[in-house]
């Protein structure tokens, strides 16, 4: 995918992280196996699988994530707004968690990223979807980088 304007970086985001478009996108992800909706904007798509800090109950969020090893890579940009996405305070709260990609399904742990991981992946994740930087600039909170680790 070409770089969008600043603009259509925050539009999509702000579109992305809306409750329908996740109630939308996880269902058809799922219901195709992940044929569908597997990919958005030229970037892999997650099924994060989280259990909510309050609730107990479980949460599904469809995500980028990037593969590094066994692991894959997440970052709760939430399209640069002020707050955390849930499922990062749901992880926070409890790291275990399960991730589907296309069709395969596993469970995992979730970690922060090292100072020197950060360093390293960055670069990577904002030249897959330049989005992030802008995200980055958004706000004045700290973005994170999530390594979810298979269990």
């Amino acid at each position: 995918m070409g770089r969008l304007p600043r603009f259509g970086y925050v539009l999509l985001g702000e579109l992305a992280t809306t409750r329908l478009f996740y109630t939308l996108h996880r269902a058809i992800y799922r219901l195709s196996g992940g044929r569908i909706f597997s990919r958005s904007v030229g970037c892999p798509v997650v099924l994060l699988t989280t259990t909510g800090r309050k609730s107990g109950e479980p949460r599904i969020a469809p995500i980028f994530g990037f593969r590094e090893g066994k692991s894959i890579v997440v970052v709760p940009s939430n399209a640069g707004k002020k707050y955390y996405p849930s499922w990062y305070l749901n992880l926070r709260a409890n790291p275990q968690a399960e991730v589907q990609l296309g069709q395969e399904i596993w469970q995992v742990r979730a970690r922060e990223a090292t100072s020197e991981e950060r360093g390293r992946l960055w670069p990577f994740l904002a030249s897959q979807y330049s989005g992030y930087q802008v995200y980055r600039e958004r706000t004045d909170r700290h973005i994170p980088v999530i390594i979810l680790e298979a269990v």
